[in-house]
Parts: structure tokens; C-alpha cells; sequence
């Protein structure tokens, strides 16, 4: 979907009514720092089975049916035990298509992982993250829409920040206008070829001795070759037939074509799981496989970009670490991100684990908080993107150290 610019360039013109209102630049060539991919699992992932604490027994007391199997557990079926990380902690058997990029030490993990906020409620949490502050009373933007406006990249694409779906996530709000994209397709106006042409002639006449305009043209040219149908990715990445795969794949197109993509916000739903969850089999396996193989296809196909892209996994936070009656989690708090680039200090396990015993785990039974989320996010805004203003756009924030890039 296209969406329209509020914010006035200097490019604007009097266009016919029938025209969408775009203002391309040129190729962003030399963008300052990485691409970023930011990825959100709404509704609560339960980490704890998708990064298993098996080195835990009280892991296993806890989720006496939910519980993934040791590695070594010579009860349970090999395809049905948890994929050894460290000695410690392992991937779900659902997430084994992410063994590559672990061994290949380009995917971190930061456990324990979280905000503040100890609500349990799914709009307040993803708010605050969001927004990346403590409380309703901070800027009402969003994180990454402050990231944008406190770095001047000298790039005005409105592909330089895209958000996956029918419009821009919560993160992406401010001053700097982004587009929402749920396909490629729509930037050749649904496969009008009479509006296309339309809009082509059109802008010919406007730009017909402006190069920057005719910059536009070129990277409009660009985009009406691109079809995620007739796509090839390298290596022969093979992306998921979901929602997920084909964000995924439309975020690599953009950024081998060199549109000026600088931030690519994708979400992936579902994981609100109080209900028959399923341990090895249903709906969370299910959630994690999708989440695992899209992840897994874009590292391969995105492997000659490994050192300028940066791939970060979220959700608002985590679940109870016991069961439930009804064979599923509830809210809990902490919560766990992953990391994925060709800068990464990867194969690792990071953060703070803080245990699962009667004394360690807190509240009503939740996975503590050891490692802030904004910490790894502000870590990944100066060493990758280059953008030291971390005080404006985690505003009230102590940021600390968490060494999950080289």
C-alpha cells in the first residue's frame, strides 16, 4: 500500500488528482550504517520454549507437558529434543533451520531480556515499546521514528523506512514521513499498466530537465521490475509461504535494488498463547518453524549484505514460567531478543540468566529482567547505524553495555 507524505519536500508539484504522491531519491548508495530489520512478535512469544533452558532443572518442574526435552533425553524422540546451543540452553527442534547463522556465529541471543514494565498487558507493553520509554508521560513518537530524524542520512526516499503490512508500526511514527508496504506490486499501481503510464508521462513532463528527477523515473523503473513471484533469491534461499516470508523477501528485494531502504519493520502475530499451545507439535511450533525459516532464508540469501544488515527479533514479554491448567503459558515478563548480522558476537547466549527457582524467578512466577531491551537496541544504534543520539531517543535512559557486537 502507498502511502501518502504529510511532510512537505522540496520536490512537492501540483499533480494530477489521479497520482499517488511519491518523492524518490537517488540511489541510496552509502547510507550511514547497516540496513535494519526490526521484527516483533506480538502477543508475547514464550521464549522459554524457544530458547530452552534445559541446563534448568526447575525448567522442567515447571512444564512437566509443555517442557522441551534434553538434548541427551533418551525418552523422547530425537526430532522432539532440544537443539544444544551451549551446554546450557537450546533452540526449540522447530527452530533448527537457525543452526547455519548460529555456527556461523552471525545469531546472538540476549535471554532474560525485557522493559520495565511489569503491566502484562499486551497494548501497554508494545506502547511503551514502542515508543521506547519507561511511561505514558514520554514522546509520543516512536523509537525508530526518532532514530530517523536525529540522523540525517541526506537520503529523502520514502522507501527509506518501510513498515510490512497496512500501515507503519507504532515504532515508525515522527517527523521523518515512512511508507507502508504490504506488496511490491502495489508500486505499479495494482498492475494498471494505463495508470502506470499515466503517471510515467506525467512525471516526464514535471521532471523532464530535473536530474533528480530523473533519478525518480530510474528508480521507478527499478521497482516495476521486481515481482516477488518471479523472485530468485541466492543460494537458493527458499523464504516460507506466509505473511512472514514474503515481508522477508520484499525486504531483501528493496535492499538489493538500492531504493534508499534504511529500516524495514516487520510483525508476526500469534503468539498469545494461553490455550493448547503444543510442545513439540501445534499452534506454537507452528509460530516458531515460520519465524525460524524466514529467518534462516534471508540470512542465506542475504549473505553477500551479512555486513551491512542488522536483524533484531522482539515481543513485548514473555510468559509464566509454569504451565497453566489449560495447557498453555500466560503473561509474563522477561523475555528474550535475538540478533542477526554479519557484525554480530554470534553463537553466543547473552545477558544475565537469573534462574528459575523459588527465590529467582519474580512476581506471580515470571522470568526476570536482566538485560533491557533498550540497551541491546541502543547498542545496535551506535555501532551499526551510526546514530549516537541514544539519550533522545531512549530518553530517561541509563543505557548499559551488552557487548553482543564485535
Amino acid at each position: 500500500m502507498l502511502t501518502t507524505l504529510t511532510k512537505p519536500t522540496t520536490y512537492q508539484v501540483a499533480y494530477p488528482s489521479w497520482m499517488p504522491r511519491l518523492a524518490f531519491s537517488p540511489k541510496n548508495t552509502a547510507p550511514r550504517g547497516d540496513t535494519l530489520v526490526v521484527i516483533f512478535l506480538r502477543g508475547a512469544a514464550d521464549v522459554l520454549n524457544m530458547v530452552v533452558p534445559h541446563g534448568e532443572e526447575a525448567y522442567y518442574r515447571l512444564r512437566p507437558s509443555l517442557g522441551i526435552p534434553r538434548p541427551d533425553d533418551s525418552n523422547a524422540k530425537q526430532t522432539e529434543r532440544a537443539l544444544d546451543l551451549d551446554g546450557f540452553f537450546g533452540f526449540h527442534p522447530s527452530m533448527n533451520a537457525l543452526l547455519d547463522a548460529w555456527q556461523s556465529q552471525q545469531l546472538a541471543i540476549i535471554h532474560a531480556c525485557g522493559a520495565p514494565d511489569e503491566s502484562r498487558s499486551h497494548f501497554k507493553a508494545m506502547e511503551l515499546m514502542e515508543r521506547g520509554v519507561d511511561d505514558e508521560r514520554g514522546p509520543a513518537s516512536g523509537w525508530i521514528g526518532r532514530h530517523l530524524a536525529t540522523l540525517n542520512t541526506g537520503n529523502s526516499s520514502p522507501l527509506r523506512a518501510v513498515g510490512m503490512g497496512t500501515r507503519p508500526q507504532r515504532s515508525l511514527s515522527g517527523t521523518v514521513p515512512v511508507s507502508a508496504l504490504r506488496s511490491i506490486a502495489d508500486f505499479h499501481l495494482g498492475g494498471d499498466q494505463r495508470a502506470l503510464q499515466q503517471m510515467r508521462v506525467a512525471l516526464n513532463t514535471v521532471y523532464e530537465n530535473d536530474v533528480l528527477g530523473q533519478d525518480t523515473l530510474s528508480i521507478m523503473d527499478t521497482l516495476a521490475t521486481l515481482d516477488p513471484l518471479t523472485y530468485t533469491a541466492a543460494r537458493s534461499a527458499n523464504y516460507p509461504d506466509s505473511e512472514f516470508g514474503l515481508a522477508l523477501k520484499q525486504t531483501a528485494m528493496l535492499i538489493k535494488a538500492e531504493v534508499g531502504l534504511e529500516v524495514s519493520a516487520i510483525d508476526v502475530g500469534g503468539w498469545d498463547t494461553h490455550f493448547a499451545q503444543g510442545s513439540t507439535a501445534g499452534l506454537m511450533p507452528n509460530l516458531m518453524r515460520d519465524l525460524a525459516d524466514g529467518l534462516a532464508a534471508f540470512h542465506a540469501d542475504m549473505n553477500d549484505h551479512m555486513n551491512q544488515l542488522t536483524t533484531v527479533t522482539m515481543s513485548e514479554f514473555g510468559r509464566r514460567a509454569s504451565e497453566n491448567g489449560s495447557l498453555g503459558t500466560d503473561h509474563g515478563h522477561g523475555s528474550m531478543m535475538m540478533v542477526l548480522g554479519g557484525n554480530v558476537d554470534g553463537g553466543k547466549v547473552h545477558g544475565e540468566w537469573p534462574g528459575l527457582e523459588e527465590g529467582q524467578i519474580m512476581g506471580p512466577g515470571d522470568l526476570a529482567v536482566t538485560t533491557d531491551y533498550r540497551d541491546v537496541l541502543s547498542e545496535v544504534l551506535v555501532k551499526r547505524l551510526n546514530n549516537t543520539a541514544t539519550n533522545e531517543i531512549f530518553p530517561d535512559h541509563q543505557v548499559r553495555t551488552t557487548n553482543v557486537f564485535i
